[in-house]
């Protein structure tokens, strides 16, 4: 107990506390189709930085697949893509960002950005033109990481006047003639927000889920599931371990009870008293935090309570399994710690090693933080959330009959 556990916990901090991030799940909607706009797609993927994970019809959709969680962020590539690079035009492509997570946005942005300039790079060598050519049409970015789609937001504001740099706008006041031997400019990254104006363009921007890119939001609605379980479950592993020492346990035996009515007794106070602090970390986190719940309140609540169950159920299972509360507090340093980092409470499960991701699943705590992320931020219903409420009852039931069973035993 004293060797294991913190060479595993070392383990684990080494792959999971990992700030970078690689394979974000990229949502693509191709307008031009065409090998220019294949040859984009390609130097996003070949990053390491994304992973396509599907091809959209429209924006519509990609902004539905981003709402529900499906993907972390969007490429837009317009439908003129390959005939502006023909015809030596600044080319705006659009890049969504889903910022629930202020930190994974931001990064992804500067991954964007590098693969952007990497590909005005290769445009130029190409064309055997000089790098330093490039400063006659400046790489412009305008970055607002948020998610630019028609779905209607809490946050909109109209763009469509919205300026850009004084060489921006210098350069466009000063329009060449395309030749054969004029450099293609670069493409021109629009990040969540409004086109530039070169292209003579104009957007509407909605920005969603996290507009003011608070990275308080992403910690407090993944830190109140991890809380619930580790409160369980240190809270139960205390008081049965207690009891046992204390010789309360016999005393029960004594009495006419059933073993399933002693069980409930020590189980239902400690549930009540739990789901009191769903109350009271959703306080703390509207009132000091701001963060704002947008979706179903009752949800939010079983989910919590689901969260509760489960941590009683592996506070009860570690009392079966010890004599003392030392021991008690050993075992749940070596149980506590694992979910706590393999939850995404607190930093992306994107930025785990690709092996150490699906182990993650099996972790209660990984589905409340999707289910409060997504009600509290997104404001998704359960049409959406439905897969991680049945992974939460699932782990409830499982872990409260298995501590049952084991807490009957010893019983016996």
């Amino acid at each position: 107990m004293l060797v294991i556990p913190p060479t595993l916990n070392i383990m684990l901090f080494g792959f999971a506390l990992n700030p970078e991030v690689k394979n974000l799940r990229l949502g693509v909607v191709d307008e031009s189709r065409t090998i220019e706009s294949r040859e984009l797609v390609s130097a996003f993927v070949e990053s390491r930085s994304f992973a396509v994970t599907g091809y959209y019809a429209s924006s519509d959709e990609l902004g539905l697949a981003l709402s529900a969680g499906e993907l972390d962020a969007g490429l837009v590539v317009p439908f003129d893509y390959a005939k502006q690079r023909e015809r030596h035009q600044p080319v705006v492509i659009q890049f969504l960002v889903d910022a629930v997570n202020s930190n994974t946005a931001a990064i992804a942005t500067g991954y964007a950005s590098r693969i952007i300039v990497a590909l005005n790079q290769k445009i130029a060598q190409s064309q055997q033109q000089p790098i330093a050519a490039q400063s006659a049409t400046p790489l412009t970015t305008t970055t607002s990481n948020a998610i630019a789609s028609n779905t209607p937001g809490p946050n909109t504001t109209d763009s469509s006047n919205a300026g850009t740099s004084s060489d921006t706008a210098t350069s466009q006041s000063q329009p060449t003639t395309p030749s054969p031997t004029t450099p293609a400019p670069p493409v021109v990254l629009n990040i969540g927000g409004p086109p530039i104006a070169r292209a003579n363009i104009s957007s509407r921007v909605t920005l969603l889920y996290n507009p003011g890119l608070q990275n308080a939001w992403f910690i407090v609605t993944g830190m109140i599931g991890l809380l619930l379980v580790l409160q369980g479950s240190l809270v139960a592993s205390a008081s049965m371990v207690r009891e046992k020492e204390v010789g309360t346990i016999e005393q029960l035996l004594m009495t006419p009870a059933e073993s399933s009515e002693i069980i409930t007794a020590k189980i239902a106070p400690i549930f009540i008293l739990l789901s009191l602090d769903i109350w009271l970390a959703l306080g703390v986190g509207r009132l000091i935090f701001g963060v704002p719940v947008r979706g179903s309140m009752l949800l939010l609540f079983i989910a919590g309570a689901l969260c509760v169950l489960a941590g009683i159920g592996i506070g009860t299972i570690i009392a079966t399994f010890t004599k003392n509360q030392t021991q008690a507090q050993l075992m749940g340093f070596f149980v506590n710690p694992p979910i706590a980092l393999l939850s995404g409470a607190t930093t992306p499960i994107e930025a785990m090693p690709t092996w150490l991701q699906p182990i993650t699943y099996l972790n209660p705590v990984r589905h409340f933080a999707l289910i409060s992320r997504g009600v509290m931020l997104k404001g998704t219903g359960l049409d959406v959330l439905y897969p991680n409420m049945l992974a939460l009852l699932l782990f409830a039931v499982i872990l409260v009959w298995v501590s049952a069973w084991r807490f009957r035993k010893q019983l016996g």
